[in-house]
């Protein structure tokens, strides 16, 4: 029952979360759902210490999928790869309950750590496609990371974060769960940031008319008096 309570879970996730899904059976054809199913098996044989095998089940889903997970991961539920070819997930990434990944997204280390290496996603998170995630820090709960982007720093609960490197460009005063998990319409900060020039040097060409106007006025005036009666 273990088994069928899982692939039940699997097969409503991704049908919940994946409008291109029409029918259940289509589930069992899913990249997502393949890599899960190895991925439970690969993960249960290196707790107990079977790397080989683990490490040998594990590639043939990356090679069915396209999908890199290691066994080492720890993976909690409610998890979803949406298409999937290109994601890597390292040995020590921790990823929390109810997390989407799209296509192309790294959970990787900096290759300059020992022990704890990879990152570790809480709850809720979203990361679009072709996000770079790299390093032992944390993600945290209720956060979106944009397309794209390469995140090398811890991310505070409920953030939205764009660019390289990625920044905080949003953030919720109360962490709660994403109304809805949107990839696309996310803050612009370099837009923001031209726009705030544009407005800057708006006001300054508007004072240095003014300051000539003045100094016209002025100098008409001083003009004025220099003239003899």
């Amino acid at each position: 029952m273990g088994l069928i309570k899982k692939i039940r879970e699997e097969t409503a996730i991704i049908r919940q979360r994946d409008p291109a899904i029409h029918s259940a059976m289509e589930v069992f054809l899913y990249p997502s759902f393949k890599v899960m199913l190895h991925y439970r098996i690969a993960h249960k044989l290196y707790l107990k210490k079977h790397y080989f095998l683990a490490r040998w089940i594990s590639q043939r889903g990356v090679r069915k999928t396209g999908i890199e997970i290691h066994p080492g991961a720890e993976i909690g539920k409610g998890f979803f790869i949406d298409h999937g070819n290109g994601v890597i997930i390292g040995e020590t990434a921790v990823i929390g309950d109810n997390v989407t990944l799209y296509q192309g997204v790294t959970l990787g280390g900096t290759g300059k750590e020992q022990g704890k290496r990879h990152p570790t996603v809480g709850n809720n998170v979203m990361i679009s496609a072709g996000a770079k995630v790299l390093g032992s820090f944390k993600i945290g709960d209720n956060s979106k990371i944009g397309a794209g982007s390469v995140v090398l720093e811890e991310v505070p609960c409920g953030s939205t974060v764009v660019g390289v490197p990625g920044r905080v460009v949003k953030r919720r005063k109360q962490c709660f769960p994403q109304e809805e998990m949107d990839q696309t319409n996310l803050p612009d900060p370099v837009k923001e940031d031209i726009s705030n020039l544009q407005h800057a040097n708006s006001e300054l060409t508007n004072r240095l008319l003014e300051l000539e106007d003045t100094v016209r006025i002025v100098q008409k005036q001083l003009g004025n008096r220099s003239k003899p009666e």
